[in-house]
């Protein structure tokens, strides 16, 4: 990375229990579009490493599903572990 570069891309995730979607911002961390889907299977996190580093990513955002009536119900609390499992294994990263 360039001296002064900024490292703003975000990389979000839309996890699911079958596929997990993709998405990586510009650089500047404004906009983003969709780079892959992954399977929601044993090692999805060692490819999502290799997408953090492509694009040099210093935040990891979890879509947090909500209910009709804003409240959280048990794939938010899913969603949780599966922030806190990914803030160990990615502990320079903001979640």
């Amino acid at each position: 990375m360039a001296e002064g570069e900024n490292r703003n891309r975000v990389v979000a995730l839309d996890v699911g229990t079958v596929r997990i979607g993709v998405a990586a911002s510009d650089p500047t961390g404004t906009f983003a579009q969709g780079v892959t889907v992954l399977a929601a299977s044993e090692g999805w996190q060692d490819e999502l490493a290799g997408i953090v580093l492509r694009y040099r990513a210093s935040k990891l955002l979890v879509g947090m599903p909500r209910r009709t009536g804003g409240d959280e119900g048990p794939e938010a609390v899913q969603m949780r572990r599966v922030a806190a499992l990914l803030s160990e294994r990615f502990e320079g990263l903001e979640i």
